[in-house]
């Protein structure tokens, strides 16, 4: 709105700087005809001295207006059709300096922040798909190189069934990877294209959280993990095969970063307008820095779990709690753990369906 003035301001300023120029232009030409009249009676010489008046005065505002062009419509006009012809062409770092300060916009200054704006954002677009395009190179190459190693040690007739057992299951590890990733792709490229229709229903989250932590149970007994649930008896509306996800990522990744006899927590709390869901762990925990990349594809904090994931989880599930309008937050410490919060809104209208 403030900006919105200043432009407005601007086009009051020019029309009245035109209005002025053509009252001056009249009065100068009144002046000249009184003058003329005084110092002759003679109506032809009039006639004539006044006509070559008018062509001398509309001369001098056809070359003010040139000026006024060339200094005011066609320079930024250039400047705006050579960024644009370079934008077309893939060069996305292009910039336009702009004619006045920002107190002193008018419509083209406004043109050009828009276009400096659209500029930047295909910039840092183009630099996050080359990344993903690498990332997902770089991830695709790993199991891939495995599964090829390990089914040309397979051809070997000479091995035993334990070394053969053995390999055959690196190699099962290794293409329930490649599946992961490509399908986390699938889903958040889906989702970051909106490409999907969230269906709410619904959903008993009680059981559903409680579904979620069993299907752990038997890498929670291996690991001699304590898992304590604190469940209140909740029912919302929301989209349940995208909720899981959400549930699963966290909660495998609480058991991934836990290291054995440690313990999990997961608790959900109903309130009046939301519901909130907590998943904190004793594991390795992260720092500051490592807290702020966490939702970025592909990063991983602690490489030395690097194989046991493809960094796409926590940026999928950030990308489900947004499209559902809910908020989600980590509180961390290196060496103490770590507390995943997802907030979930309930509209009004639902809270006692």
């Amino acid at each position: 709105m403030k900006n919105n003035r200043r432009r407005s301001t601007i086009s009051v300023s020019g029309v009245l700087a035109f209005f002025v120029l053509i009252a001056l232009v009249m009065q100068i030409a009144i002046l000249v005809f009184d003058y003329i009249e005084e110092r002759t009676s003679n109506k032809g010489l009039i006639a004539v001295l006044v006509l070559i008046l008018i062509f001398m005065l509309s001369a001098l505002c056809t070359v003010i207006d040139y000026i006024r062009r060339k200094i005011m419509v066609d320079r930024p006009v250039k400047k705006i059709l050579e960024a644009t012809e370079k934008i077309t062409a893939g060069d996305f770092f292009v910039r336009i300096e702009l004619e006045h300060k920002y107190s002193q916009y008018n419509g083209y200054d406004a043109i050009m922040e828009d276009l400096n704006k659209m500029a930047e954002a295909l910039e840092k677009s183009a630099v996050l798909k080359t990344d993903f395009i690498s990332n997902v190179s770089h991830e695709l190459k790993t199991p891939l190189a495995i599964i090829q190693n390990y089914v040309s040690l397979l051809q070997d007739e000479s091995l035993d069934r334990d070394t053969r057992q053995k390999y055959v299951s690196t190699v099962m590890q290794a293409s329930r990877r490649l599946t992961d990733l490509i399908s986390n792709i699938l889903k958040l490229n889906k989702l970051e294209n909106q490409d999907v229709i969230m269906e709410h229903e619904k959903i008993n989250l009680t059981k559903m959280l409680s579904e979620a932590v069993l299907n752990y149970e038997k890498v929670i007994e291996e690991k001699d993990l304590t898992v304590e649930c604190d469940f209140d008896d909740t029912v919302i509306y929301s989209s349940p095969s995208y909720l899981e996800i959400v549930w699963n990522n966290l909660i495998s990744n609480a058991i991934k970063f836990t290291e054995p006899g440690g313990s999990i927590t997961v608790t959900l709390k109903e309130h009046i307008d939301r519901v909130v869901v907590s998943v904190k762990d004793t594991g390795c925990g992260i720092s500051r820095e490592t807290g702020e990349h966490i939702f970025e594809k592909f990063y991983q904090g602690d490489t030395s779990h690097s194989g046991e994931g493809n960094g796409l989880g926590l940026p999928l599930v950030k990308k489900v709690i947004d499209i559902l309008g809910g908020e989600i937050s980590v509180k961390s410490e290196l060496g103490r753990g770590s507390v995943f919060t997802i907030i979930l809104k309930v509209p009004a209208n639902e809270e006692n369906s």
